[in-house]
């Protein structure tokens, strides 16, 4: 499994972060490529939780599922997909500093199927997506608009 870390400071109380990061309905809008993420149980977002991503990746949609592994407001979520183009996990952690609050965003993967053959593509993007992604949250709670 490849892993990839990624960290920004959002000048924005925790609780408003947290709260945005794991909002399914906001989430399209700061993560790239997703065109839709769907809560797929009933009741309140907890441990065991499951959700659909429709994802578009080199030119398909993909759709994924997974659950909430660890739920833990407002500080940190960990997910694992249970289907997929591939075995993925990840976490987004948020801390209270002086600034406002740091996110990092934590992903490992593992490639296989039709999507080995353009692993080194994929991990090779990875990281730069992943910082591309928290501006983009970044941008979206500071309110700004470049």
């Amino acid at each position: 499994m490849k892993k990839f870390d990624t960290s920004i400071t959002i000048q924005r109380p925790i609780e408003e972060v947290f709260a945005t990061v794991i909002d399914f309905d906001r989430i399209p809008t700061w993560r790239s490529g997703l065109i839709e993420a769907t809560v797929t149980s009933e009741g309140p977002l907890q441990v065991g939780t499951t959700y659909r991503y429709n994802i578009k990746a080199m030119g398909r949609t993909i759709e994924t599922t997974g659950q909430i592994d660890v739920y833990e407001p407002p500080a940190f979520y960990a997910w694992k997909a249970t289907s997929g183009p591939f075995p993925m996990s990840g976490s987004i952690k948020c801390e209270a500093t002086t600034e406002g609050t740091r996110v990092t965003d934590t992903l490992e993967a593992d490639p296989g199927g039709f999507f080995k053959l353009a692993e080194p593509l994929l991990m090779k993007g990875q990281q730069g997506q992943m910082e591309r992604e928290l501006k983009q949250l970044k941008d979206l709670l500071e309110g700004n608009n470049s």
